[in-house]
């Protein structure tokens, strides 16, 4: 046996595979002679250090033979104190060059007048990834030509005083953007005002609610809207811990029907059976002109022209679209073109922008239905026919698109032309009429809408804009009524003012079977449900 065992102080090989390493007893126990343990050998544990005490099983054996006394056992009081902690001198830290907020004030800073929800100006921090156009340029030169709502000294002081900042750091003006970097600009934020109308619930249960949305909010915070959205306003009515999850998209300016899910199981149901198109969907538009009556089919394919400027044009190249068409009530112009005391001309409100063939033409209110779902399909398809929407800020635009408001025109040799016109009239005031939730306005231009009040702020001397008219506050587009294919659900909403008949005339103020869209055979039209692939058939108006 190796001496190693038996000595006083046994060795072994470390880790590394070296020796010594001593091991020293752990316990020191009574010195007892366990003769019945062995015939040839008397072991004590004292001059055994490895042995540190027999088998539980072997004492209680010994001491129930009487061999060995039973051990016993006793209580002592330790005296306890806690740990001595040294105290650490208060060490100064200075604060960042930089405090990003982001403000999160709550309850949200609402207040209403003059039919408006406005948001009282609060601090907040915007950050964004540097993005590809931006990369190796100037932090001024990005700012000034990206972000012109303010002028290019404002964002000189800004970096200067460290309000733009990138990575969390102070820079200077000329300092190159790389990819991967973060720009951070810290402000204080004025909201544009939108609609105080309520937020109007159809139908709520433990998994939804389907919402009558109301015209020029936007449903999710995007470019200068934050706190005046449907998901901010609603988490504000419910609670700050719920999280209000969209299922549909509606232009910000377009009102009716959308759902909200309560939570991510029940959004995701819905939104897949949007997008499996097994909902139908029905849409009310006010368009210029007398719409033909009866069923209307338009079939032209469309394509998408400028994500940036929000332009779609009709185009052989273009994705497979479909609409039916319906035309509900046709208002003529009265003859006094002017306000009378007896009724009221059916005009746009406000100016006609030298478009006052406008109001010679009168309106007809149009139940849509959309049996594809392209970006803007029933305006383009709208234009295309001769009848656009009478105060879309693209489509029904002459100065963009000429008197004729490009009816019937399928051409794509004007399109740079359309381009231009469109990108001179500044990108707020088209883009942000159009763009969906999901759309991040990257220019923030001046919106000639908008004018200047000749004031400014007394916080951080930004000029302050005067209140949206009510032709800035709606797109005359409502999405009236969602439906299950199979009619499991349907949800409907009221007619919109601008949809009611005007003062001193007679119209249809609700549904009909004879002018609802849902009711239309398909078949007879040559169609099918949205749910299938339908055959391009010759009826192309």
């Amino acid at each position: 046996m190796p001496r190693s065992l038996f000595g006083n102080e046994a060795q072994t090989k470390n880790p590394s595979g070296s020796f010594p390493l001593s091991v020293k007893p752990l316990v020191s126990t009574p010195e007892i002679q366990y003769d019945s343990l062995s015939q040839h050998t008397h072991l004590t544990s004292s001059s055994h250090p490895l042995i540190v005490a027999p088998s539980p099983r072997i004492l209680a054996y010994l001491v129930q033979r009487g061999r060995i006394p039973a051990p016993t056992m006793s209580l002592v009081t330790v005296e306890h104190q806690p740990p001595f902690v040294e105290a650490k001198a208060d060490v100064f830290v200075p604060p960042p060059s930089v405090i990003t907020t982001p403000c999160d004030p709550w309850p949200r800073p609402y207040y209403l007048s003059d039919g408006l929800r406005r948001v009282r100006p609060y601090h907040f921090t915007y950050k964004t990834y540097c993005k590809e156009r931006w990369r190796d340029q100037g932090l001024l030169e990005i700012f000034a030509s990206e972000f012109r709502d303010r002028p290019a000294e404002y964002y000189k002081e800004a970096i200067e005083k460290g309000l733009v900042v990138i990575n969390g750091k102070t820079v200077s003006p000329d300092t190159k953007v790389k990819n991967g970097d973060i720009v951070s600009h810290t402000l204080h934020r004025h909201e544009p005002p939108v609609s105080a109308q309520a937020i109007g619930i159809v139908h709520e249960d433990d998994d939804m609610i389907v919402i009558n949305k109301p015209a020029s909010i936007p449903v999710h915070p995007a470019g200068r809207y934050n706190y005046n959205s449907i998901v901010e306003i609603i988490r504000a009515d419910r609670g700050g811990g719920w999280n209000p999850l969209p299922c549909n998209r509606l232009d910000r300016l377009t009102s009716g029907v959308m759902f909200i899910g309560k939570h991510r199981k029940a959004a995701d149901e819905l939104t897949l059976q949007i997008k499996a198109r097994t909902v139908k969907k029905e849409y009310v538009a006010r368009v210029i002109g007398e719409f033909p009556e009866g069923e209307v089919v338009c079939e032209q394919p469309i394509l998408q022209i400028s994500p940036k400027l929000g332009l779609n044009r009709v185009r052989a190249n273009g994705k497979e679209a479909r609409t039916v068409f319906k035309r509900l009530a046709y208002y003529p112009p009265l003859k006094k073109i002017h306000d009378t005391k007896d009724g009221v001309a059916p005009h746009e409100p406000g100016k006609n922008d030298g478009m006052a063939w406008k109001r010679m033409e009168g309106y007809s209110i149009v139940r849509c239905l959309p049996l594809t779902g392209r970006t803007h399909q029933l305006r383009v398809h709208l234009q295309f026919l001769g009848h656009p929407i009478s105060n879309d800020p693209i489509y029904c635009n002459q100065r963009v698109f000429g008197p004729s408001l490009a009816r019937g025109d399928d051409n794509s040799d004007n399109d740079e032309d359309i381009m231009t016109r469109l990108s001179r009239m500044g990108k707020d005031e088209v883009a942000e009429a159009v763009a969906y939730y999901d759309e991040i306005v990257d220019k923030y231009h001046e919106r000639k809408a908008e004018k200047m009040t000749g004031e400014s702020c007394d916080v951080c001397g930004t000029e302050l804009y005067s209140d949206p008219g009510p032709h800035e506050l709606a797109l005359y587009l409502h999405a009236k009524r969602y439906a299950d294919m199979d009619g499991k659900w349907s949800y409907e909403t009221p007619l919109p003012d601008w949809a009611l008949p005007p003062a001193g005339m007679e119209g249809p103020r609700e549904a009909t079977d004879d002018t609802d869209p849902l009711a239309i055979d398909l078949e007879k039209l040559g169609l099918t449900a949205e749910g299938e692939r339908p055959q391009v058939g010759a009826q192309n108006i």
